[in-house]
């Protein structure tokens, strides 16, 4: 059954400011729910699962838009939507595979809706921005009436659905470092050169059709070889593969400083099935995820580096 409009209120606040204050003064008479983009929260009215009867909408908050770069690390405000960074030049430069992501976020009428502050805080373990962001290593900027904090993306989940953010706190932003710096020098190492090189990223959605859907698997990858061959970095993340997104580290550790084989691979795929815990559910089933889940990770290996693929 259908949420009736009319039994709903929301708060349109002045500015940020006055959003944090009526979001925390909210919270002993029945917290005002964040709405920005609106497409996950209209889906939920029109099936009579209503979150609450009280929002706060976000969307024209100015402090919670733009997209810049800060010292090598680009800011992306809470209300940035994903046609917005499926266009950016700067992300599709910088982080492809976020663009990449972008792209397969419903139809280009959510996507120009949809804002990335909203598909983190929805929290679901299928939302397709939030592997890349983890891979990443994204940072999310919170603010409440107390201040501003930082929380890394590693950090975030707390479990289904349940975010390490106060009830009061609201995203206003997400940072993302440079994904081509330089590793932490090993103890007695040398710098050589100025900079290592550039680290293949990579994102990739399943689902029962190739846009506009809800994924089974999500993956997004970076990898980088260092000067001696070995790899350097390399970081795999997944979605829709247990309570939350995560990052799968038995596989990383398999990779990191090994040199690109088949048998790399094969022993990375056997780890990444440890680091997974998927369900059967309306979407799809256990066994499927499992078997897509190490197609995904070859196919992110063999398009990093093709001897991945040699035996």
């Amino acid at each position: 059954m259908r949420a009736a409009l009319s039994t709903l209120e929301v708060a349109r606040p002045r500015d940020l400011a006055h959003a944090l204050k009526l979001l925390h003064a909210s919270l002993d008479a029945g917290r005002l729910v964040p709405l920005a983009g609106g497409t996950d929260l209209f889906v939920t009215l029109n099936s009579g699962l209503v979150p609450g009867r009280r929002f706060l909408d976000l969307w024209s908050l100015r402090e919670l838009r733009g997209v810049r770069d800060q010292a090598g690390r680009l800011v992306l405000g809470a209300l940035t939507t994903f046609s917005e960074i499926r266009e950016h030049a700067l992300v599709r430069r910088r982080y492809p595979a976020l663009a990449a992501a972008a792209a397969e976020i419903g139809a280009w009428q959510v996507q120009n809706r949809g804002t990335l502050g909203g598909n983190i805080a929805n929290a679901s373990p299928a939302g397709d921005s939030l592997p890349v962001l983890l891979a990443l290593e994204a940072v999310v900027h919170a603010r409440s009436v107390r201040g501003t904090r930082e929380v890394p993306f590693t950090a975030l989940f707390r479990g289904y659905r349940d975010l390490a953010l106060e009830p009061d706190e609201l995203i206003t932003a997400v940072s993302l470092p440079d994904p081509d710096a330089p590793p932490p020098l090993r103890a007695g190492a040398a710098r050589r050169g100025a900079h290592p090189p550039r680290a293949q990223q990579f994102f990739r959605q399943v689902g029962t059709r190739r846009a506009q859907s809800i994924s089974k698997v999500a993956l997004a990858g970076l990898l980088r070889l260092g000067r001696d061959g070995r790899v350097d970095l390399a970081r795999v993340a997944l979605g829709s593969v247990a309570p939350v997104t995560l990052r799968a580290g038995r596989a990383e550790r398999v990779l990191l400083g090994a040199r690109p084989s088949a048998a790399v691979a094969a022993a990375a795929r056997a780890a990444l099935l440890e680091d997974i815990a998927p369900i059967d559910d309306i979407r799809s089933d256990r066994e499927y995820r499992r078997r897509v889940s190490g197609n995904l990770l070859e196919q992110f290996l063999r398009v990093a580096d093709p001897r991945f693929a040699r035996r």
